[in-house]
């Protein structure tokens, strides 16, 4: 059974530095294009960040505004969100996303994922 399981969440301050892992299981994540979304209360699930089965391309939400950086470890077979300068707009639940095997095209919607993690909480405080 596929699991993906997100960890690194917490109550920060502004301005302050967060790097979120999910780790794969049943899952190689070098196969599937990876993603990060992000839920905030009261609002639908939106797309954070992506990166190619090859690694080769990476996509970012245009909120992101280079603070964040997504990678992988393949050895790990896990996934990082390092997130900078965080703001309060940036709590949130966020959750790691697997695409079907072998996708090629980076979505930004989320029913174009088929695998998700259970969430890990951030709350950015001023």
């Amino acid at each position: 059974q596929v699991r993906l399981v997100e960890s690194g969440g917490g109550l920060v301050q502004v301005g302050s530095s967060v790097t979120l892992a999910c780790v794969a299981s049943e899952l190689t994540i070098s196969h599937h294009v990876m993603a990060w979304f992000r839920q905030a209360p009261g609002k639908e699930r939106e797309f954070v960040a992506a990166i190619t089965w090859s690694g080769a391309t990476t996509r970012y939400a245009d909120f992101v505004s280079g603070r964040f950086t997504i990678s992988r470890d393949i050895a790990k077979n896990t996934l990082y969100l390092q997130m900078n300068s965080l703001n309060p707009e940036d709590t949130a639940v966020y959750y790691c996303a697997a695409s079907r095997v072998d996708a090629i095209v980076v979505e930004t919607t989320p029913d174009r994922y088929d695998y998700w993690g259970q969430g890990t909480q951030v709350t950015v405080s001023s």
